[in-house]
C-alpha cells in the first residue's frame, strides 16, 4: 500500500556524500545508513543510528517522504502515514 505523500514525490539521484554531514560536523562515524529529504534533498542517517538525523529533520520541517540512498535500495518512506513505498 502506498500514500499520496509517496505518489507525490519526485525520486532524487542519490547525492555523492561522505556520510551524514551532521554527524560528521559533530565528529561522529558511527551512522548506519542513510537517507534523503525528497522535498529538499537534505541527507541524514537512519533510525538505526545513533542520532537519527533523518526523523530529526522531518520533526523539524515537517517534509513527509525520504528515500533510502543505500546502494541497490529504492525505497521511500512517508513519516506522516508510516508507510514504505
Amino acid at each position: 500500500m502506498t500514500c499520496a505523500h509517496i505518489e507525490a514525490a519526485e525520486k532524487k539521484d542519490a547525492p555523492e556524500v561522505d556520510g551524514c554531514p551532521e554527524c560528521l560536523a559533530m565528529g561522529f562515524t558511527d551512522w548506519v545508513h542513510l537517507r534523503q529529504c525528497l522535498t529538499c534533498g537534505h541527507v541524514a542517517c537512519c533510525d538505526s543510528s545513533p542520532r537519527r538525523h533523518a526523523t530529526q529533520h522531518f520533526l523539524t520541517t515537517h517534509h513527509p517522504v525520504m528515500q533510502s540512498i543505500e546502494p541497490g535500495e529504492f525505497w521511500r518512506w512517508c513519516y506522516l502515514d508510516e508507510t514504505i513505498g
